[in-house]
């Protein structure tokens, strides 16, 4: 049965056709017979009992520079669509979790992917601590003299933002660095936010890999290898993806945290795995769909609509 879609997105004027995993998403669920909305997070807006967005019906194509159509501009009641997709970039702040409360207020009636209220309560940076025998040893905290403490005990360390994205404000301090007090003004002086701090993990060297868990099952990973010199490896700062497979361990991991992602209704969700261990889990804005379909041809993105069509058809929202 055809869905009536709402996508709440960065504006898609300016979005990487090639890379970007919304996109895609919008592709196959055209491809599948759903009509598409489209509005950014700034147009939505709860009115006298109603979840509402002004926005614009959407057609998607594959051609650069000419990829979308949008329709003439409405107002829509997201509580009469099928599903809403909650797929705008962190970061993860106050207008971000705003977002989530409203879109609260609709769900599970029309449902929204992720589940906002699980999205609010499961930043990629804080649900791993559900896993700590998963994780490398990780602390969070503000109070310099506690990360100094953490910092001198693992030696070679990982310092960023709690709620970033992206790999930016990402450090690595090894033992003869001494920029951690800065770092710490210098973060400190922008936000109220504590800092996470990870033991450096030396496998990065060899890659990040984005595993792709759909309704709690793995189906696919990338491999992310940092530019020459660099410690991130992300690719919005020069991250290089390649194939790779799911070995024993990254099973392992998934099998783990999978019954938690499915309860917990996060249908698209994308893990960070170094070497043997559980870095982040994505579940605000996943990305990695088009990497992993060029790599070796696995369709995420139909997955992620049989998913979400079957829990539509069996109206457990």
């Amino acid at each position: 049965m055809p869905l009536k879609v709402a996508i709440q997105m960065d504006p898609i004027a300016g979005i990487n056709i090639d890379a970007d995993s919304t996109f895609r998403l919008a592709l196959e669920a055209e491809a599948r017979g759903h009509s598409l909305f489209y509005y950014t997070p700034d147009r939505l807006a709860y009115r006298e009992g109603r979840v509402i967005a002004r926005g614009w019906p959407l057609s998607v194509r594959r051609e650069r520079g000419n990829h979308f159509t949008l329709g003439p501009e409405t107002e829509a009641d997201l509580a009469g669509m099928d599903v809403v997709w909650l797929r705008q970039d962190p970061p993860f702040d106050m207008g971000y979790i705003t977002t989530t409360h409203v879109l609260d207020r609709i769900h599970p009636g029309t449902l929204v992917v992720n589940d906002p209220f699980w999205v609010r309560n499961s930043p990629e940076k804080l649900l791993v601590l559900n896993f700590p025998e998963l994780t490398p040893p990780t602390l969070i905290a503000r109070d310099l003299a506690t990360i100094r403490a953490f910092k001198h005990r693992h030696g070679d360390v990982i310092l960023k933002p709690l709620y970033g994205n992206g790999g930016a404000g990402v450090f690595r301090l090894d033992p003869a660095d001494r920029n951690l007090a800065s770092l710490h003004e210098l973060f400190t002086g922008i936000n109220r936010e504590p800092l996470i701090v990870q033991k450096y993990v030396p496998d990065v060297v060899r890659g990040d890999k984005r595993i792709i868990l759909v309704d709690g099952v793995a189906v696919g990973a990338i491999n992310r290898v940092p530019a020459e010199g660099e410690t991130r490896s992300n690719m919005h700062v020069g991250g290089r993806p390649e194939p790779t497979v799911l070995t024993a361990r990254d099973r392992e991991i998934c099998a783990a945290i999978g019954p938690t992602l499915r309860e917990k209704g996060q249908i698209f969700v994308g893990i960070d795995v170094i070497g043997d261990w559980l870095t982040e889990i994505n579940v605000t804005s996943p990305t990695g769909l088009q990497e992993l379909e060029r790599f070796d041809g696995t369709n995420a993105a139909r997955m992620i609509w049989e998913a979400i069509e079957a829990r539509r058809s069996a109206g457990s929202g």
